[in-house]
């Protein structure tokens, strides 16, 4: 399986470049989860990051590669398919 070594920025990862295992397509998953257990022996804590560009060049402005950023809310959003009704 191919990876690649993958920045995370934000959160208690900051600063980390970890190998991520790229899917089918060659791209990192969008959302990369973090179980931290609880000291305490109650359920982990999840941290969640989420994949953004890591930055363009300056002349074609073409992407160049993947990095994951914090969020904080630590909920991924569900998923949608085109066929499913609006929410109200």
């Amino acid at each position: 399986m191919k990876s690649e070594r993958t920045r995370f920025e934000g959160g208690p990862m900051d600063g980390r470049v970890l190998p991520i295992i790229l899917g089918p397509t060659g791209h990192p998953p969008k959302w990369y989860e973090i179980p931290v257990p609880d000291p305490a022996g109650g359920p982990p804590t999840v941290l969640l990051y989420k994949r953004v560009p890591a930055g363009y060049s300056k002349r074609l402005h073409l992407q160049q590669g993947w990095k994951y950023a914090y969020d904080p809310t630590g909920t991924k959003p569900k998923l949608r398919w085109p066929w499913t009704k609006p929410n109200p």
